[in-house]
């Protein structure tokens, strides 16, 4: 339900639009990787992945779960709450590789957070935790996903964020994501694997930021 609301919505905030390199494949039981901006990311990720068929399970911040509606939605699509700073953050790896062991593709942001920042630029992605090295370590290929223009939508205050999606239909800002080719990271160990990660999820958001930044000057 969650990823055909994504396609329907999605393209009503902005100009939506996706590319993959020719050897981009999401295979069952693979991992999305993506870079972190917007509140609004999963819907951006949900409504390019759909695009391929496919359904994943995304690992979002627990307090979603809390929300009307939405929360009985994701509890049962199987999305993974992640409980940051308590003794349940653990778990979250756990059942995304339950998810992943049954053939389904988990997305995980690397990040582990949103940018402090009020501007609504795009920069790359900051440090990645440990978290998708570790989910990696058994094998699963890795997909890395670039999404540019998020902020455009929604940045900065409370009030500002809400103002923009709700002003976005009018405005129109470009989005774009881009989906990489896969990589495998468990022959490395986390230090490693993090950096690779990070250095491919970076190459695709410069790819979706280089495709936004051709169609505004277009």
């Amino acid at each position: 339900m969650l990823s055909a609301v994504a396609r329907a919505v999605v393209p009503l905030l902005g100009r939506f639009t996706f590319s993959a390199d020719e050897d981009a494949v999401l295979a069952p039981g693979s991992i999305v990787a993506a870079n972190h901006s917007s509140l609004i990311d999963p819907g951006l990720v949900l409504a390019a992945v759909s695009r391929l068929g496919v359904e994943p399970v995304v690992l979002a911040t627990a307090g979603l779960w809390r929300i009307p509606l939405l929360g009985g939605a994701l509890a049962r699509e199987g999305h993974v709450p992640v409980h940051r700073g308590t003794a349940r953050a653990a778990r979250a790896l756990d059942d995304a590789a339950a998810a992943l062991a049954a053939g389904r593709v988990v997305v995980i942001y690397p990040e582990g957070r949103l940018p402090r920042r009020v501007d609504a630029a795009d920069t790359p992605p900051g440090p990645f935790r440990s978290g998708l090295a570790r989910l990696a370590a058994d094998g699963a290929p890795v997909v890395p996903l670039g999404q540019a223009g998020a902020r455009r939508i929604s940045s900065g205050s409370t009030a500002k964020q809400v103002a923009g999606v709700l002003t976005a239909p009018l405005r129109r800002p470009r989005v774009h994501v881009h989906l990489g080719a896969p990589l495998r990271l468990d022959g490395d160990d986390v230090p490693t694997a993090t950096a690779r990660a990070r250095t491919a999820v970076t190459d695709a958001w410069r790819t979706a930021a280089d495709r936004l930044a051709a169609a505004q000057r277009g």
